[in-house]
């Protein structure tokens, strides 16, 4: 029987290729936007060399069996799923089977030698039922080269959007998710030559701060303040205030009036605000800051009103037939943005948020009937400027040694231009689908169409408690739920900084000395990779446990994989190293096919924007290398086998040491 690669439990398959063109021209479509960043790297993967000699032998097979090929065709070699099937597979021979009106397996037997003569690389080709190519590849020469793919710079940049907690308590564990995720997207873009800009957006005018002030100005302080940190005393009081505004109409005017004082800027009301928005992102930022995360630019929601984005952007948005006035009915006094297949017919698809979502609105409320604008009105005036689409600028200020640079009333000049995307990259959980969809139409429907194409909403699950943590914060759990959903109106959470102090303590109970690596570093890149490992789409059920964990797929696992390599070396490192290639062990092919495949899993990822693909592909590293290492002597191995356990030891710490980096974690060289 054929094997098909992404069923390998022992590497991260990241292989397909479209062909375009004529038989044997070797050039590839990458069809994503992303991808075109990749295209400079200097020399080629393992798999991208295998796909070529597959394009040679079909483009050989037909002009031999004057058969026309297709404009394009998919070409995907992936892993074998058992290492009796060879190292790689491709099933090439089912595409090219409508075309000859021939059995795949026939086209597979005559495609198998082909590949054998025309791929320097493939050693064996066998064909497989029901019409697969298994090959098996001489892994040496990629071992005996660089040690780490390179990347051309791109001239493209892209802006990032993450974390973007709202600035009126303390940023719980949900927010982390965005910051981690959003986080390694930079450092991901980066390390393939993209140029990344990391933006975290301030949304001080919102609901959210609104309650957290009104709570600061008409809440009787009594009773002794406690003496935590500013953000913890908010996450109480917005909980509180938010209990009153349920039901008290009093508190539901002092909203209101809030709201409203916060946008006008012009009033005492708002100045407050601002000292208090201020000292809470101050905070969330030390928080992040623990995590490793950085930003380039805060921009405030207030600056963008203040300087007028909304009015340039109403200015054009109202030119469109989809943005309506509405006169009468429940909406009467607001301006609604369409968002049917219709107005006027504009040609403007439907949102596809529409189709059976129920948060979709067909009239989305730009700005209100008392004149106050709606998050998605702002974030549309926001994104038009991050594509350099609007002839005004922020105002700037550094907010001092290496911080981020913030947008501000009265500014100094920027050490370089601030937006002018060609690409943005919004970290944002899947309740805000629709709004960014929102955000995508407006900006289609002002003439914006590769504006609106290279938006990318990166959407993700929320984290929710497991029953045992949310019993532990004092939740009714009676109802015997599989989770419940954190509530910051109602104050639970799991708190960044109280999650890192319960996993540190955790991490300095398990270990037997001090030695190396920082309880809290190793905290933190157990938090980090706990939050990595899932597929986005999924919710997190956090456990307070299972964070702590450091055995199996976790953190500390990686973390530890890199020291013991980085051990064995130190001890052979006066050994010579020579360059005989011999036979590898299987447990040694399979850790250097999982290294082989470094480059593409970079390049699938980026183009992507998924970085689950990079810590699965971390673990299975480190899988590999731990059976490698428990059964394959380094040091003490003959002479004959040293140099080449060497040598795949020294590429194990390197490659390990780079998807650490870019996935945020500590490569120790001891724990």
């Amino acid at each position: 029987m054929g094997a098909r690669g992404p069923g390998s439990a022992n590497i991260v398959s990241i292989s397909s290729r479209i062909w375009t063109g004529r038989q044997g021209d070797g050039r590839t479509d990458r069809e994503d936007l992303g991808r075109a960043a990749y295209a400079g790297r200097r020399g080629r993967s393992l798999v991208d060399e295998l796909a070529a000699g597959v394009q040679r032998a079909v483009a050989a097979w037909a002009d031999d069996e004057q058969i026309q090929l297709p404009h394009t065709l998919a070409v995907a070699v992936e892993p074998t799923a058992r290492p009796e099937f060879g190292d790689y597979t491709t099933n090439v021979a089912f595409a090219l089977a409508k075309v000859a009106r021939r059995a795949p397996l026939a086209i597979a037997q005559a495609l198998a030698p082909r590949v054998v003569a025309l791929c320097p690389l493939a050693t064996a080709g066998e064909a497989a039922a029901p019409g697969y190519v298994n090959l098996t590849v001489d892994f040496w020469p990629g071992l005996l080269g660089p040690d780490l793919p390179t990347f051309a710079p791109a001239a493209t940049k892209v802006v990032v959007e993450h974390t973007s907690v709202n600035p009126n308590k303390a940023a719980h564990v949900g927010h982390l998710r965005s910051a981690v995720v959003g986080d390694v997207i930079a450092r991901l873009l980066r390390r393939v030559g993209t140029g990344v800009e990391v933006h975290n957006y301030v949304d001080d005018l919102g609901k959210q701060v609104a309650d957290t002030l009104i709570g600061l100005l008409h809440l009787d302080f009594t009773d002794p303040v406690p003496t935590h940190r500013f953000d913890d005393f908010c996450w109480d009081l917005y909980a509180e205030v938010a209990r009153r505004v349920a039901t008290d109409p009093e508190w539901q005017a002092r909203e209101r009036a809030a709201l409203e004082a916060l946008e006008r800027q012009d009033n005492g009301t708002a100045w407050v605000g601002q000292l208090m928005t201020d000292r809470l992102v101050h905070e969330q930022l030390e928080d992040m800051g623990r995590f490793h995360i950085q930003y380039d630019l805060l921009v405030h929601e207030s600056d963008i009103v203040r300087e007028g984005f909304w009015a340039r952007a109403f200015a054009d948005l109202s030119r469109s037939p989809r943005l309506v006035h509405e006169t009468t009915g429940r909406l009467a006094g607001c301006w609604v943005l369409r968002t049917g297949a219709d107005p006027s017919d504009d040609g403007l698809p439907e949102p596809e948020a529409a189709a059976g979502d129920p948060r979709f609105n067909p009239d989305k409320v730009l700005v209100r009937s008392n004149g106050t604008l709606t998050y998605v009105a702002k974030d549309i005036a926001y994104h038009l400027w991050k594509f350099g689409r609007l002839d005004q600028d922020f105002q700037y200020r550094s907010t001092g040694g290496d911080g981020p640079w913030t947008t501000a009333r009265v500014g100094e000049p920027p050490p370089h231009a601030f937006g002018r995307a060609d690409r943005v990259v919004n970290v944002i959980d899947h309740r805000q689908d629709y709004a960014q969809e929102m955000v995508r139409l407006a900006l289609a429907a002002l003439g914006h169409d590769d504006a609106a194409t290279a938006l990318t909403h990166v959407s993700y699950g929320v984290v929710s408690l497991s029953p045992a943590t949310a019993a532990q914060l004092g939740v009714d759990t009676s109802a015997g739920r599989s989770s419940y959903p954190m509530a910051g109106r109602q104050g639970i959470g799991i708190k960044v900084s109280e999650l890192l102090a319960v996993v540190k303590e955790a991490v300095a109970a398990s270990r037997s000395r001090d030695s190396g690596l920082s309880s809290q570093e190793i905290a933190v890149g157990a938090i980090r990779y706990y939050l990595l490992r899932h597929n986005l789409s999924t919710e997190i059920v956090f456990d307070v446990d299972a964070a702590r964990d450091v055995h199996g797929n976790t953190g500390p696992y990686l973390m530890y994989a890199h020291a013991r390599a980085s051990s064995v070396l130190r001890r052979v490192a006066d050994v010579p190293v020579d360059d005989v290639p011999r036979p590898l062990t299987p447990a040694e092919r399979a850790l250097a096919r999982q290294l082989a495949a470094w480059p593409a899993v970079l390049e699938e990822a980026a183009a992507a924007v998924n970085p689950t693909l990079l810590a699965t592909y971390a673990y299975r590293l480190a899988e590999e290398f731990t059976q490698f290492y428990e059964t394959h002597p380094v040091a003490r191995a003959a002479p004959g086998e040293r140099s080449g356990r060497i040598r795949l030891t020294r590429r194990v710490e390197r490659v390990l040491h780079d998807a650490l980096d870019v996935l945020g974690l500590p490569a120790p060289e001891e724990m």
